[in-house]
């Protein structure tokens, strides 16, 4: 049985990236991942903050295009545009960004492993982590694989407590527009649905997604019904969206004796849109610090390894909070409550409140201006209380 300092359950932002950390500070890194590319499967819309690649000192080779309007669409067909003054968001290609991550990881020392991991046991002066026929012994373990939750289950960390179904594909097309976005029960129950423009050599394509309560793929071929023509989208004869549960809350507790958990595995998304490679690089971050100094003062405890917890509620606690709210309100709005919104946006304040305080990465400030506006608060109290 090999020995390492530290594990790492995934091979996603997550756990490359605190892998990266953790190696650059001098700690033995050994890194699973199930499949046999970095990347792939493509599980998100690979949309991102364009300060993520400042802000975690990343290079930005897999940025394909920026986006700067969003076109909105009501149950009844009703439209908003709204467009950022600058460029806040990006489209990637995830299969490079993710693979940047695995190069860099490797030049730093993390050794790679391509093999599932079955079971974690901790023990009072270790954990084992057993995978495919082998196994490997650690001082510390990271999990960090995405929306998959037996480990934390099995390790007493819980689930998270609000997900949601997502189908995806993405798919080639004639023409480009703004980024769109449908509500309605018909379209995306619980959620909503999208098309994003991706810019790639030779012809363009969109990203055509949904996230919705159920029933995830009879949705998706709903929405690309929709947004076909308009799009010039080709045939998807033979191919199917790639369909996984997202999670929209924290698990119970993303830290435990040798043990912490990162991003999608820990929860960590935004509850509003489900973006989560932003959260997975911060939590990563955060992460890595805890662990090395947890590390160098041979204390890998529960209490010591709590500090992480505290850092990542300190820097997004309020956010997913007043996220959660207003997730949970909206699950409840009524098609005729949304078209409401849509009519107030129109005509009656709410954009210039979306202009005042609406940032990609943060939307605390939104929400709580959006529930002092009175026309808007009555909709969604309404529906709160229904």
């Amino acid at each position: 049985m090999s020995a390492s300092d530290v594990v790492i359950v995934g091979g996603g932002p997550a756990g490359l990236f605190a892998g990266l950390s953790l190696a650059r500070a001098g700690v033995q890194v050994d890194l699973f991942e199930e499949h046999r590319e970095f990347g792939e499967p493509v599980h998100c819309t690979g949309v991102l903050a364009r300060e993520a690649f400042e802000t975690f000192g990343l290079a930005p080779a897999s940025v394909l295009n920026e986006l700067r309007t969003v076109n909105f669409f009501a149950p009844s067909g009703e439209m908003v545009e709204y467009s950022t003054p600058s460029v806040e968001a990006v489209v990637i290609d995830r299969f490079q960004f993710d693979r940047q991550l695995a190069v860099q990881a490797q030049h730093a020392g993390v050794r790679m492993h391509q093999a599932r991991v079955t079971a974690v046991s901790v023990e009072p002066d270790g954990v084992t982590v057993v995978a495919a026929d082998s196994a490997i012994r650690a001082r510390a373990c990271v999990l960090a694989c995405g929306a998959s939750y037996a480990l934390q289950r099995r390790l007493g960390l819980g689930i998270p407590r609000v997900m949601l179904n997502s189908a995806q594909m993405e798919l080639p097309c004639e023409r480009h527009g703004a980024v769109e976005v449908h509500f309605g029960a018909d379209v995306a129950p619980g959620g909503f649905a999208w098309a994003v423009p991706v810019n790639r050599p030779g012809q363009p394509h969109v990203r055509v997604g949904v996230t919705c309560s159920a029933d995830a793929g009879r949705h998706f071929h709903r929405i690309l019904g929709t947004v076909r023509g308009r799009w010039g989208i080709q045939t998807t004869d033979g191919q199917h969206p790639r369909q996984k549960v997202l999670p929209l809350g924290p698990i119970r507790r993303t830290y435990g004796d040798r043990v912490l958990v990162l991003g999608d595995a820990a929860g960590l998304v935004k509850p509003t849109t489900g973006g989560g490679i932003y959260y997975s690089l911060l939590s990563a971050e955060l992460a890595a610090a805890t662990l090395t100094a947890a590390l160098a003062a041979d204390d890998l405890g529960c209490e010591r390894l709590a500090s992480y917890e505290t850092s990542w509620r300190k820097r997004l606690g309020s956010e997913l909070r007043w996220q959660l709210i207003l997730r949970r309100i909206a699950q409840r709005l009524s098609d005729s409550d949304i078209d409401a919104l849509f009519e107030l946006a129109r005509t009656d304040g709410i954009m210039p409140i979306v202009r005042r305080t609406a940032a990609f990465n943060h939307h605390r400030e939104f929400i709580v201006a959006l529930l002092k506006h009175p026309p808007a608060r009555r909709v969604l109290f309404r529906a709160a209380l229904a």
